[in-house]
């Protein structure tokens, strides 16, 4: 019988503070499966053992860290690598799929990878945990009846101009919040971007950092953000994981 596909969830940044960071982030019996593995597919073998010191603190791993078999799967690998990546499984072994942040195959990588497990007869186990992008849909006030996740938006200044008009259209004709997300360097140039391109009064809520101490959400509308700019000043987000998100009605 093949192994099992654990979709695991990651923090969304350092919570350094925390006597257990992973507490109020990560259940119990995500850490308790995640301690039991001793081969996972990440997005990014640092940031994987880092949450892996993390659980071991509160749950002893199965194998030493150093003996534990992390495989890098991110945006450059070629699909021609995937069934590598799921010969252990075929051969029984169980395997952790994770994402450098939040939730795996979810604006991540890990997709293709859950796609082909399917197709091969794998069993795929999504755990519980974080995702910035449905918290900031939850803490927006915007429609949560109806939404849709666009990734990112073009950064030739033109052509970001007209696919935000477009997502304003369809966000006025079908009622649905429209979200996505930017480069974290890049977050003051979408705000003034967004701004610039829309209706006064189109809601526009940013959600920065979220579950991290520095967390900040904030909606209102597109004059309120340009009257904020002119007189306040950029919101605290430069450099920091943001979701961007509209609705005009």
């Amino acid at each position: 019988m093949p192994g099992t596909l654990y979709l695991i969830p990651n923090t969304l940044g350092q919570q350094a503070e925390a006597v257990d960071p992973l507490a109020h982030i990560i259940p119990a019996q995500v850490q308790r499966i995640t301690a039991q593995l001793d081969y996972f597919i990440a997005e990014n073998a640092k940031t994987t053992r880092a949450f892996l010191k993390l659980v071991n603190a509160q749950i002893p791993l199965a194998k030493p860290l150093q003996e534990i078999r992390i495989a890098e799967l991110d945006v450059n690998t070629q699909a021609a690598v995937l069934p590598a990546l799921l010969e252990p499984l075929l051969a029984g072994q169980d395997a952790g799929l994770i994402s450098e942040a939040g939730v795996p195959a979810v604006a991540d990588p890990g997709a293709n990878l859950v796609r082909l497990a399917h197709a091969r007869g794998i069993r795929v186990q999504p755990l519980v945990g974080p995702s910035s992008l449905l918290l900031a849909v939850m803490a927006s006030g915007l429609s949560g009846q109806n939404f849709a996740f666009n990734g990112y938006l073009p950064i030739d200044a033109t052509a970001r101009t007209k696919r935000i008009r477009q997502l304003e259209e369809r966000s006025r004709t079908e009622k649905q919040t429209q979200f996505f997300i930017e480069t974290p360097y890049r977050n003051a140039g979408m705000l003034e971007a967004l701004i610039d391109a829309c209706r006064p009064d189109t809601l526009i809520s940013i959600a920065t950092d979220l579950t991290l101490p520095s967390e900040t959400i904030r909606t209102q509308s597109a004059a309120q953000w340009k009257k904020q700019l002119a007189t306040g000043g950029m919101p605290d987000f430069h450099k920091k994981p943001t979701v961007f998100l509209l609705l005009a009605e």
